[in-house]
């Protein structure tokens, strides 16, 4: 690993510094992180003068959220709602500085593209499809606009015979889904309905939609959105996209280019890599494009090496192969000679500048969680990102290019978290399995007294290759579960994404044992501490966590409760999940292939052993971990007579995401933590 140089580290008095804490009366509720307000990714204006950023405020009793879009002037940091519909994301400033794009489902009609002229005046619709659009840019001459849509091939560019399509499909009574893919769902929806992503370009003066892929039929991100660039002159794009065809038996992902002019005739880049390429980005004077590369095409938590590739002769350069970093989000100088870009680093996010030819890299910013990095106004002074910390979510701030103290910009939650009593946040480090150092995050409750004992909650992270780090959570928030009284341990176990490849990694073929062992260290050094009772202590995760709490209950007794959410029970379940792919790598077995091994990992082999009681939640629409893996589990419990409680969600998939729902989630916790933690 390079040496870091001009290393900055910053403990801030007011955002992230650990052992910080909110001095108000205010206990925190769930219902109050609902009435927080969520500021998305912005852009600047070319000229450097201007932000605009969504904000999305929640309705608890109407269990629904508005976004609305809102204009900053860097100048006077004064800040302005421009839309009221309720309905905008996306929004992007024109190359010329004088309009605003962005993407509204005004009418409860699928969203399309939407341009405000920032002289006044109302917004335009531009496109008028039958199907939602999404990942808009601008062209570099201003006539145009780049979106991704979800189309039906058979509509042969023609968008009327697309609608026609839809309402056949809307009316059929056939309700069965057929495939022989080996990949026919994703996340929480199907892919049977024969719908595929595609990039189209809008002409802003007279609406002509052209379709920049025809007879491409494929996947860009498979949570959504296109990962797209165009080149300074507009002539092609250069793409992320899937690379695999049916029956799609893996995904892998490659950097195309594409021409604009509508005559398709894509062209791969990087086939000679079966690991995933991704996130092209074109240099100003657009002779490099500059990318994401991973290595190990079945290890999805690959680390991501920035890759320049040279559109002249064809060369590529790896800037940061000898660099133990995950790199994301990079952007370039206007003079493209520096690489901006963030990476996960010690259980923070941080941001990090690089020479284009390689060498040395800085650190300019390393607490918290940081992303949306944008150069003010493509000066090579200040960057403006969005920040987030265990204590507070995502504002926005800048920074300058060589360090030094941030500045936050907007102030949605000020007035939340100034009365809010929180405790303090404490990072650690202990040594776990193979004697390795382990990091863990503790948030202590409210008015924390050291000479007394109190009850712990561990919170297990999922993944597994995840982390809980220095980031404000809405699902799973630490000052949320230490609200009622609780010490909370997050502890980053072997397999934590942050601490360097080999850290990760570590974990294939016995997902169980290391990280087993490390929360176990975990809770013994919090037992030594000499204020946790240790007859009062819960574990608790979701997905991989849930995975590892399922473990625990077939190998320790020394938990009092347990909770159990999206959680892994079977691993054999596991190849009904969504993407079977590479599950044979990471468990080193299958059910045909060593099954043996896998079962060794499994914790459904070890329910003789449950004794502690356990909750289980789980999501109808929870396709990634199906189920019935909760109903499994929980119906073991059962019959063997057990303390068990299920709490399921016909709606959800393997997140919560409906307020109402959520705020009864941690109702539900509460009360199942208080029954076994409590007086």
């Amino acid at each position: 690993m390079k040496k870091q140089n001009n290393i900055t580290f910053l403990l801030l008095l007011l955002i992230s510094q650990l052992g910080f804490a909110q001095y108000g009366d205010t206990t925190f509720t769930a219902e109050t992180m609902w009435q927080m307000e969520r500021v998305g990714a912005f852009d600047i204006s070319p000229d450097g003068q201007q932000i605009v950023f969504p904000v999305t405020k929640y309705n608890i009793d109407e269990n629904n959220s508005t976004t609305d879009l809102h204009l900053m002037s860097l100048n006077n940091m004064s800040t302005r709602q421009i839309t009221f519909s309720g309905k905008e994301s996306s929004a992007v400033w024109s190359p010329d500085g004088k309009k605003i794009a962005f993407v509204s489902n005004r009418h409860d009609a699928p969203g399309q593209v939407y341009i405000l002229d920032m002289e006044g005046g109302e917004a335009k619709k531009i496109t008028d499809l039958p199907v939602s659009v999404y990942s808009i840019k601008w062209f570099p001459d201003n006539s145009k606009i780049a979106f991704g849509a979800n189309i039906l091939p058979d509509y042969n560019g023609d968008f009327t015979k697309l609608k026609e399509l839809i309402e056949e499909k809307k009316k059929s009574k056939v309700t069965a889904k057929a495939t022989e893919n080996a990949m026919y769902r994703f996340w929480d929806r199907w892919l049977t309905d024969g719908y595929f992503s595609r990039l189209f370009s809008v002409e802003i003066e007279t609406g002509e939609v052209t379709d920049l892929m025809p007879d491409i039929n494929n996947y860009f991100n498979m949570m959504g959105g296109a990962s797209f660039d165009i080149s300074p002159d507009g002539k092609q794009i250069a793409l992320s996209m899937n690379n695999t065809a049916p029956p799609f038996q893996k995904l892998g992902y490659d950097v195309f280019l594409l021409p604009t002019d509508g005559s398709g005739g894509m062209v791969n880049i990087t086939s000679d890599n079966q690991a995933g390429d991704s996130s092209p980005v074109f240099s100003p004077d657009g002779k490099n494009i500059l990318y994401g590369q991973q290595n190990i095409y079945h290890f999805y938590a690959d680390k991501v090496e920035m890759v320049l590739f040279n559109l002249e002769d064809q060369s590529k350069t790896n800037l940061t192969r000898n660099i133990d970093l995950s790199c994301a989000d990079w952007i370039w100088s206007p003079d493209g000679k520096t690489i901006y870009f963030r990476a996960e680093m010690n259980s923070r996010n941080a941001i990090f500048s690089i020479p284009t030819k390689g060498g040395l890299y800085n650190t300019i910013f390393a607490e918290g969680t940081n992303s949306n990095l944008k150069l003010s106004g493509g000066k090579d002074k200040e960057l403006v990102f969005l920040h987030n910390n265990i204590n507070m979510p995502s504002e926005i701030f800048k920074i300058e290019t060589k360090g030094g103290q941030p500045t936050q910009i907007t102030h949605f939650n000020d007035k939340y978290l100034r009365d809010l009593n929180f405790g303090k946040v404490e990072d650690v480090t202990f040594k776990g399995a193979n004697d390795a150092d382990v990091q863990m995050f503790i948030v202590y409750p409210p008015d924390f007294d050291p000479t007394k004992k109190y009850p712990l909650v561990l919170m297990i992270h999922g993944g597994p290759h995840g982390v809980f780090g220095d980031n404000w959570h809405y699902r799973w928030n630490a000052h949320l579960f230490a609200a009622p009284g609780y010490v909370v341990a997050l502890p980053n176990f072997h397999g934590s994404t942050g601490f360097g490849q080999d850290f990760a990694i570590s974990i294939h073929g016995e997902h169980a044992n290391q990280p087993f062992e490390d929360i176990m260290k975990g809770t013994d050094y919090m037992i030594e501490r000499g204020f946790i009772d240790e007859n009062k202590m819960a574990a608790t995760g979701g997905s991989y966590g849930g995975y590892m709490v399922s473990w625990i209950a077939g190998h320790t007794d020394r938990f009092a409760a347990l909770v159990n959410h999206a959680g892994v029970y079977d691993l054999h379940l596991q190849f009904a999940s969504d993407y079977a792919g590479g599950r044979g790598y990471q468990y080193s077995g299958t059910p045909w292939e060593n099954f043996d091994v896998l079962n060794s990992q499994n914790p459904s082999q070890f329910a003789h052993n449950f004794i502690t009681p356990m909750m289980v939640i789980h999501g109808e629409l929870d396709y990634r971990v199906p189920v019935a893996q909760g109903l499994l589990v929980y119906g073991i419990y059962k019959g063997m007579g057990l303390d068990a409680r299920l709490v399921y969600y016909p709606d959800e998939n393997h997140w919560i995401l409906k307020p109402q729902n959520s705020i009864y989630w941690y109702e539900e916790l509460y009360n199942w933590l208080g029954r076994y933690l409590k007086e």
